[in-house]
């Protein structure tokens, strides 16, 4: 680890104290932790002459993260209080000059007057790091992969225990409270997601009992209650990789927008956002969200089932276009001002037609595709400029670590064709890997401008 003069040159390896599955207490004897290092340290007569000898001796002094090598130490001298000020050398340096550079030693021995002094540094549980503790006290067999990482949403830490370190789980939790000072509450998921919501249950391990957060992400605020809705921040830059495609002006269809992480970003950019979800607390979230980052203007909020969302979203589009046809839009920054000292504003134009559709709900999102089916079919298909949009459809796939892209590219195709009713080429399709979700599981999305056979079918069911 670094220091704020280099690397360190020297880290010492925390006590082991291994506890059994059987054994495991309700917290963490701290005390077990402590540890003392004898060390050299050269004591400085004259205040002014420490940042001389600090550079001069650079390469003889300690260097440990979290641990300053200056020690001051006030002592009593005949009623009178003086300040002793210690350099900690490098804790292979001993007293009698072995380990130090030819530099010091000769100094030393020019400078007699020059003192060098034992001093014992004392560490305790502050100093160690998440994976230290954890790796000193989990048994040998549960060394494999120590559980110290986890998913940040607002104060609260997210972990996914597998069973085996589930008897360790408060003390774990205690440890990542411990140890993260942005951290006030400690959670661990107890079911898989919930396929129609995306919530899932979830203990506290450690801190407060609180799931109200406030998340910042593309330069906005979310706010939402962590155990209700649906949120994953370790999709922040697929969030913004999409949003980064939306153009001003343009109409965005968002069918499983949660708390709108996709539709507030596009919302400030001025994109007109129709966003839906069926969860109610999401919905409320969203609405809430909506407001927060004054974005109500160009993001219109639903709370509908994904599959009739789509459905209603053109007539939803065209009526917001025929009631409202504009918008005007206040300049984001106070400080863009006209010739005349008002604010700037933009007015923009509401489309008829969406540019895009976002369906972000991976372990679904594909078996909704059958509602695009005639989404046009009012129109007249003949119409070679008709201006359809591109579908984005977040999905899982599950397949063999080593398979190859093309096998999984065919798979998802066929899926999709498959919810489609249409045998879209291959060619047609364009696939984004997001993030593994485990060994044999990727989560992928898949763009393609909607086929015409599709957008103007008159089967829609």
């Amino acid at each position: 680890m670094s220091t704020p003069y280099g690397e360190d040159n020297f880290h010492p390896n925390p006590p082991v104290h291994r506890i059994a599955p059987t054994e495991v207490p309700d917290a963490l004897d701290k005390s077990l932790f402590t540890v003392e290092i004898e060390l050299t340290a050269l004591k400085i007569d004259q205040p002014r002459e420490l940042p001389i000898y600090r550079k001069q001796f650079k390469n003889d002094l300690l260097l440990l993260h979290s641990v300053s090598n200056i020690v001051k130490i006030e002592k009593d001298d005949g009623g009178k209080k003086v300040m002793d000020i210690l350099l900690l050398l490098r804790h292979d340096i001993k007293l009698d000059l072995i380990g130090m550079s030819e530099e010091l030693a000769t100094f030393l021995k020019e400078r007699p007057e020059v003192e060098l002094l034992p001093y014992t540094l004392e560490i305790g549980y502050d100093f160690w790091r998440t994976d230290e503790i954890l790796g000193a006290i989990l048994p040998p067999d549960r060394l494999g992969e120590v559980p110290s990482g986890f998913t940040m949403t607002g104060h609260i830490a997210h972990l996914n225990l597998r069973d085996e370190y589930l008897p360790y789980k408060h003390i774990i939790g205690q440890i990542v409270l411990d140890k993260n000072p942005k951290v006030r509450t400690v959670v661990n998921k107890l079911d898989s997601i919930d396929t129609v919501f995306r919530t899932f249950e979830m203990e506290v391990l450690a801190g407060e009992p609180d799931f109200n957060v406030e998340q910042h992400e593309s330069n906005c605020r979310f706010q939402f209650d962590f155990s209700k809705v649906y949120w994953n921040s370790r999709l922040h830059t697929e969030h913004d990789r999409l949003i980064s495609t939306f153009k001003t002006g343009e109409a965005v269809c968002d069918v499983f927008a949660g708390v709108g992480p996709f539709a507030v970003p596009a919302g400030k950019k001025n994109v007109i956002v129709l966003a839906n979800d069926l969860n109610q607390h999401s919905y409320d979230s969203m609405v809430h969200n909506i407001k927060l980052n004054k974005v109500d203007k160009t993001v219109f909020p639903y709370n509908l089932d994904g599959r009739d969302f789509i459905r209603v979203s053109r007539r939803e589009l065209k009526s917001l276009a025929e009631t409202q046809k504009t918008l005007v839009i206040p300049a984001r920054s106070r400080h863009a001002k006209d010739e005349s000292g008002k604010r700037k504003v933009e007015i923009i134009q509401i489309p008829h037609r969406y540019s895009h559709y976002v369906m972000n709900l991976p372990d679904s999102a594909i078996t909704f595709l059958d509602a695009l089916r005639g989404l046009h079919a009012d129109e007249d298909d003949d119409d070679d400029d008709a201006e359809l949009p591109y579908i984005h459809v977040h999905c899982f796939h599950k397949s063999d670590p080593n398979a190859r892209n093309d096998d999984v590219h065919a798979a998802l195709r066929q899926r999709i064709a498959s919810a489609l009713r249409f045998e879209i080429p291959l060619s047609a399709l364009s696939f984004h890997f997001v993030r593994a979700v485990a060994p044999t599981k990727g989560m992928y999305c898949v763009t393609f401008l909607l086929p015409k056979e599709v957008a103007f079918a008159r089967d829609r069911e």
